[in-house]
């Protein structure tokens, strides 16, 4: 094993669904127990739970994980609103939140809702905007702003969050746009896929086009890079004797060959030992320290992290 110097390894768990309170706090009790970093909520209207009460929740009922969005659409709500919100969740969770919004994607998100789905360029765009005003509100006793999407006029950011200068921020994306964003703006950067209305597209998830992503966060974060953590989401971990069988299944899942399943960041395959040598190559080469999969998984997954802790 290489003595570099990375990231400690970071694991995270994505969750969506809940059949009741009980539910919920075995699930977000069981993600702590399980050795698991941080519980994370998704932000879709249709099929999933409300991602800030359920965050608050999870937090009572446990006591070291911290909680995070993974991500908030910043089409649902208003930036001040929002800042409100995740001050207030920081401040009543003493510091155990982590930040992740996005531009928004999914179609039946705002179709069934009827919110205009504008052209990707100008959510990204807004997107950023939205960012700036979080942090002013999270940093700044009263906040005035004047851009393209809001305008703010003496207000003041309270409360404030208990984290300084604020709860780490996590923005993910796959494209060099909002990448570069993400390396000059974000604390965590999520090395993501193509999003595509027609389902995931992995096809850029591979080793040359992750060096690339990697390649241009480091160019636009300057000398912050070192201080960012890289991130990716796992979408498929399979706990297996055969590696390549896998591979070529589930390559054939995602339109990929089982070399280029192999070779993606965001597929898993093989012993729990393959699985933990594997991640900890990728830590090497991409310094990609911090690990988000599936609720679905996490039983699979939860002996790779006792394997990495011992190496």
């Amino acid at each position: 094993m290489s003595t570099l110097k990375h990231h400690p390894f970071r694991f995270g768990v994505v969750a969506a669904h809940v059949q009741s309170r009980a539910d919920w706090i075995a699930k977000a009790r069981k993600v702590e127990d399980l050795g698991y970093d941080t519980l994370l909520v998704v932000d879709h209207l249709t099929a999933s739970i409300g991602p800030l009460v359920a965050l608050t929740l999870a937090a009572e009922v446990t006591s070291k994980i911290r909680v995070g969005s993974f991500v908030l659409c910043n089409d649902f709500r208003h930036p001040a609103i929002l800042a409100k919100e995740l001050a207030t969740l920081d401040l009543l969770t003493e510091g155990r939140l982590e930040f992740g919004l996005g531009a928004g994607y999914l179609p039946t998100d705002y179709q069934k809702s009827g919110l205009a789905l504008d052209r990707p360029g100008l959510r990204v765009s807004r997107f950023e905007e939205a960012i700036h005003v979080v942090k002013k509100l999270f940093t700044e006793e009263t906040v005035n702003f004047k851009g393209a999407y809001y305008t703010i006029s003496d207000l003041p950011g309270t409360p404030k969050p208990v984290q300084k200068p604020h709860p780490p921020f996590y923005i993910g994306g796959g494209g060099k746009r909002v990448l570069s964003f993400a390396a000059r703006e974000a604390d965590i950067v999520g090395i993501a896929h193509k999003n595509s209305a027609h389902g995931l597209d992995l096809s850029n998830t591979t080793t040359e086009p992750t060096t690339e992503k990697i390649a241009w966060v480091r160019e636009a974060a300057g000398e912050r890079f070192q201080h960012l953590e890289l991130s990716v989401m796992i979408f498929r971990v399979v706990v297996t004797e055969h590696r390549e069988g896998a591979a070529q299944q589930a390559g054939a899942r995602f339109g990929l060959s089982a070399p280029q399943a192999l070779s993606s960041v965001q597929l898993l395959f093989g012993t729990v030992e393959q699985i933990a040598e594997e991640l900890w190559a990728r830590r090497e080469r991409f310094g990609i320290s911090y690990i988000v999969i599936n609720e679905e998984q996490m039983d699979a997954f939860a002996p790779v992290i006792t394997r990495l802790s011992s190496l």
